[in-house]
């Protein structure tokens, strides 16, 4: 099926193709790509986008020993491909097998770990000054597209980088959006330098005239050199590249192997750092990724004829429920506005941006800036929300704190994604939000245990003068029972189920799910349980906690968090305080970076899948309980 992908088992494979061997070779890896992803799920737009790319990097550089750092990784797919890990394709984000991003444990072609975007360049400046304090020669690429180029990290490591004039390469991979279309001030400015007529051929041959100009005198050259600037701000692309102490070299086709391939080759010898405008389009080569990349930048399993999605789990999703709670909180309320950090659709705020396009705001991928920003609008008297991923979130955690927080300012922070997130792995878990931020004054933050609940905690939050958080998973929402439902009262938190008092069960948030099958099970080994939902991870709701620990003759919580500082914590904190000296058990995530993969596969990995704390609990009590229930180990 594959005549030259079948022939690329290590890098060295690839540099004995010819120009029309290689093109032929970026026909198969894209069929390659579209044939393994529609089975294991991944980011398959954005890797379509930069195969011609990606082949003459490796074509040009020798990796390993030249270091190429791909921002984000969702892109290094081919990158994988071509440095031995063809075979292990099939595993991709699965548990065990290949991870959907760079990872320095698992090759040495991965010099730099990556999940987050802007964090590229930086870490090439490290590594050519790594390289150059021990004199050593190779060359250093940082592959970024122009979505992570609107963080303010990319732009504090290309100013060091200006600065320092070490050899370095960056590649501005500029395909016009991030996961959704970019916005602000850099995307026009590359969007006039794509449409300008102008490329690096040119941009050589009006610095070589503008070098020639004569200057007679002071004075002459004075107006010389003025009238150089100007010649220059005229014509040469890129012209903010090169202020910065960049040679600005594009922008070229990133889809045409030979112009890739001759000029990465030139430029490679440049003294200095380096951009390249390399302009792709994403999605390339697939006719439903071209027309939607925004569906098909992290997709799972799919049918390749249709672009359809085999069909999953159906339902609303905390991410839509949020968001369609935000826009029947905004017809009562003008003052109320709504930010993303380039994740529109993600954080189900697309509802909100065409609703309320006018009180919607898009800061591009700028979590920092978004969480201050956020607060500038609080101080001037609207009520914002800024709904973030999790993980994404510990990038404005001095935000929280020093421009929110501290001047206790109405701002709500939407945390989806929090939790396992499943296949992304290490870098994209939100396991830590719980930790950070419970031990922040002056916040209210809460954690829903369906649907419903959520948007009664939303409507909450928006009513309340002072910073509030609401964490909540990915993926289906159990919907919730409105005649079960409590209304949300601040630091109150309720019981779910009781049948008696061996053992006291605080679930945080949807765990709660989990935590009730548990508590039912149990009974049918007498062990008699009190399951209690606390709401409200901060303010705690001492009281109940408090008289039900004193009842009940052991305590666990479940979390879906690190259990170092998570909730489990501030509940033994809590009784300790109290005088309540009775060991409570925590079952939440171990002191290491959980791994990619299914998620029920990596609950039952680390040991806390359902079955596993029914057995422990069991054995606690000297209960028979995991003798009479079916355990699968």
């Amino acid at each position: 099926m594959y005549q030259y992908l079948t022939k690329i088992n290590c890098i060295e494979d690839l540099k004995k193709f010819n120009s029309k061997e290689m093109e032929a070779l970026a026909k198969e890896i894209r069929q390659f790509l579209i044939n393994s992803i529609s089975k294991t799920g991944g980011h398959l737009a954005s890797n379509l986008g930069v195969v011609e790319l990606t082949l003459a990097l490796h074509a040009s550089f020798n990796s390993p020993r030249d270091k190429i750092i791909w921002d984000v990784g969702h892109q290094s797919y081919i990158h994988k491909i071509l440095t031995g890990r063809k075979k292990q394709f099939s595993s991709l984000r699965q548990h065990g097998g290949l991870s959907g991003f760079p990872k320095r444990c698992e090759s040495e072609h991965d010099p730099f770990g990556t999940g987050h975007s802007g964090t590229s360049i930086s870490a090439a400046m490290g590594l050519a000054a790594a390289r150059d304090l021990k004199e050593e020669k190779y060359h250093v690429i940082a592959v970024i597209g122009d979505g992570a180029m609107t963080g303010g990290m990319a732009f504090e490591a290309l100013n060091h980088i200006g600065q320092s004039k070490k050899n370095i390469i960056i590649i501005l991979n500029d395909n016009e959006m991030s996961i959704s279309p970019n916005v602000g001030g850099l995307s026009s400015y590359l969007s006039r330098i794509r449409t300008a007529p102008i490329y690096f051929k040119v941009k050589g041959d009006v610095e070589n005239l503008i070098n020639h100009i004569p200057a007679i005198g002071k004075s002459v050259m004075k107006t010389a050199e003025k009238a150089k600037d100007s010649i220059k701000y005229f014509f040469v692309p890129g012209i903010l590249f090169e202020e910065l102490g960049f040679t600005y070299v594009g922008p070229i086709d990133g889809h045409n192997y030979n112009t890739l391939y001759k000029v990465i080759n030139r430029i490679k010898n440049i003294k200095g750092p380096v951009l390249l405008h390399v302009l792709t389009q994403k999605g390339k080569g697939y006719n439903f990724a071209e027309k939607s990349p925004s569906k098909f930048h992290g997709i799972g399993p799919f049918k390749v004829k249709t672009g359809e999605p085999i069909s999953g789990e159906v339902g609303e999703t905390y991410s839509e429920i949020a968001g369609d709670t935000l826009v029947e909180c905004a017809k009562q309320n003008e003052k109320i506005v709504a930010i993303t950090a380039a994740m529109p659709i993600g954080t189900g705020l697309n509802s909100f941006a065409n609703e309320y396009p006018d009180r919607f705001f898009d800061v591009g991928i700028a979590e920092q800036h978004a969480a201050t920003f956020a607060a500038g609008m609080a101080a001037g008297g609207y009520k914002p929300v800024f709904a973030v991923y999790s993980t994404f979130l510990q990038r404005a955690y001095d935000q929280v704190i020093h421009d929110t927080c501290i001047q206790n300012l109405p701002v709500t922070f939407l945390i989806d994604r929090a939790g396992l997130v499943g296949r992304d792995g290490e870098t994209h878990h939100g396991v830590f939000d719980v930790s950070f931020l419970s031990c922040v004054p002056n916040l209210v933050f809460m954690a829903p245990k369906d649907g419903l609940e959520l948007k009664e905690m939303i409507k909450f939050a928006m009513v309340y003068n002072g910073p509030t958080a609401i964490r909540y998973p990915r993926g289906i929402a159990e919907p919730g029972n409105k005649e079960l439902s409590n209304s949300i009262e601040l630091g109150r938190g309720e019981v779910v189920y009781k049948t008696g008092n061996d053992a006291l069960i605080i679930a945080l948030g949807t765990t709660i799910q989990v935590a009730l099958d548990i508590c039912k099970e149990l009974q049918n080994g007498n062990i008699h349980t009190t399951l209690v939902n606390p709401r409200f991870i901060k303010p705690i709701d001492k009281n109940l906690i408090i008289n039900l620990a004193e009842k009940h003759k052991k305590i666990y919580v479940i979390e879906d968090n690190a259990k170092i500082g998570g909730f489990g914590s501030q509940v033994q904190v809590l009784l300790n305080d109290y005088k309540i000296f009775k060991g409570v058990k925590v079952f939440a995530f171990p002191d290491r970076f959980v791994e990619h993969g299914d998620v029920d596969a990596l609950y039952k990995d680390m040991g806390l899948a359902k079955n596993d704390i029914i057995e422990e609990i069991g054995n606690d009590f000297n209960s028979p309980v995991f003798l009479n229930i079916a355990i699968t180990k």
